[in-house]
Parts: C-alpha cells; structure tokens; sequence
C-alpha cells in the first residue's frame, strides 16, 4: 500500500480513527534492526539462518512509485532452510515459514490487548516476487490472526488447500488469494496478478463477531468486496497475534505412515525452492471504515 492511499484512507476517517499499530517501515531503517526482533516485529518465526538474511528492507524499491513515499518494502522468502523450532518443541519439518508478527514494545500481547478489540482494521498490500515465484501445488497461509488455539480469526490464502490424500494440484483457483473466516469459509477471492500491489483492509468487530473485506490495487481507494459476515465461531473474548510472511504447508508423502499423513506440521514433501513475496503497507487503526 502507498502512503497516498494511506491518506486516502485516513482523509476520509478523519479523526475518528486511530492507529494501533504500525508496522510501516520508514527509509532509513536497517535489516539489521530484523536480527535483534526489535521494533514492530518479532521475526522469531524463521529458520536458523539470521532474520536480515530472509528479510530484506527494500529502500530502492519505492522507486517506482509515481510520488514521493516515505515507506519501504519488506522482502520475505522461504528456502530449505526455512524449519522453524517454536521454543522446547521439536523442528516443524512439515512446513517452510517465514514470518514475522507484529509487536509493541517488544510485546505481541501487549499490543493484541490494545489491536483486539472493538472494531479494528487490519492493513496490508502484498506484490508478487517475480523472480521467487511460489509454488501453487501447495499450500500458503500468509497473513492471519492466530489464537492460542491454533485457528486463525481470519485468514488469508494463496495456493491449493492441503488435503490428505493429496487432490489434484494445482487447484483451479490456486493463483487466487482467498480470505478466510474463522471457520475456513471462504469469504473473498481475487486473482493475484504481477506487476500490482494488492491492497487488503480486513475490519474486524471483535464485539458482533463479524468480518468486512475491503480490497484496491495499486493506488485505487481500497472499496468494500463483502457485506458485514458473520465470524461467531471465533468466540468472545479471544485475542491473536498478527502475522504476516510465508508459511508453505507440505504435500502429503505416500510414503509416510497414516499417522505421519496426519501430521503436517511435522512431515510430507517440501522442494525448498526459493520462493518471496513483497509486503508493505502494514498497519492496525480503529474501525470501522
């Protein structure tokens, strides 16, 4: 997302709306800033290599932006190195991720107990790497809210959905994003073509329990592509982090037994190619639009 749409957004909201949380990396600011998870992220969600080396701050990418801008792009990737270890637990050998969450004060709850509730309005504009291109016989999730529980207050999707046993890859729909709800309905869905910034704002009320998608390319005033839908599933009084990146989920193995299928956190097939996206444009204000 540009800043000039930025402004659009806020003009129009005008004092009313509040940001909560900005994750906006302005020119100037390092990678290095990634390797110590300081700042608006924890970047702790990766593989062992350092976090600058799969996350990139791109001040020469605004270039091409028609105006002057004050914010870079992120380059997020995922290789074969990508095997996150969460803590005392042991390797997610299933999956590539890349992520990073969004933080204050070196804090995710901190800043999910300001972000969660009332009505709020997540914001993020995604390009596609066209020189790390993804995989679409797999899986992506790459931006969601994430309870402790494991389910995603909303999703966003690339790719085909893992099924077990594997179904015929790639999906017709596979280069499409798909926004999900709580219970994994699919709410809007878009061609993700190159060359474009895909501009999303996702209001949630976290009171009513529902989910409204806005959506724009490029410099476009982001416009409303649902109704207000209902997301009762998710339950009053939860909060989640907020992460945004690369999580690539595997292909089943035939090889492996039942139980292994039925892991995916843990096992199945990875090529560990070198795949990116871009993001830019991240941040949470006060709802609604």
């Amino acid at each position: 997302m540009t800043f000039r749409l930025v402004h659009i957004i806020l003009s129009a909201l005008g004092a009313s709306a509040t940001i909560l949380y900005d994750g906006r990396i302005p020119l100037g600011m390092s990678s290095s800033i990634l390797d110590v998870s300081s700042g608006p992220f924890s970047t702790v969600v990766r593989g062992p290599e350092s976090a600058s080396s799969v996350l990139l701050l791109l001040y020469y990418y605004t270039s091409f932006v028609p105006y002057s801008s004050t914010e870079q792009a992120i380059s997020v990737t995922i290789d074969w190195t990508s095997i996150f270890t969460p803590g005392s637990s042991s390797p997610q050998y299933g999956f590539c991720r890349t992520e990073l969450i969004a933080q204050k004060s070196g804090n995710t709850t901190a800043l999910n107990e300001g972000t969660d509730t009332g009505v709020s309005v997540f914001h993020f504009s995604i390009k596609a790497d066209e020189t790390r291109p993804l995989n679409y016989t797999h899986e992506y999730q790459i931006v969601f809210i994430e309870p402790t529980d494991g389910s995603h207050v909303f999703g966003l999707q690339l790719g085909s959905p893992f099924t077990n046993p594997t179904g015929v890859v790639p999906a017709s729909n596979s280069s499409s994003f798909k926004v999900l709800d709580h219970d994994l309905d699919v709410l809007f869905t878009t061609p993700f073509t190159n060359e474009t910034w895909h501009n999303f704002a996702i209001q949630v009320d976290w009171v009513n329990l529902t989910l409204q998608v806005f959506y724009s390319m490029n410099e476009d005033s982001l416009e409303a592509v649902t109704d207000v839908m209902p997301n009762t599933s998710a339950g009053q009084g939860i909060v989640g982090d907020f992460h945004f990146g690369i999580l690539k989920l595997p292909l089943v193995n035939p090889l492996d037994t039942a139980t292994q299928q039925a892991d995916v956190v843990h096992y199945g097939l990875q090529e560990g190619s070198l795949e990116g996206l871009f993001y830019s444009g991240v941040f949470v204000e006060t709802g609604p639009l």
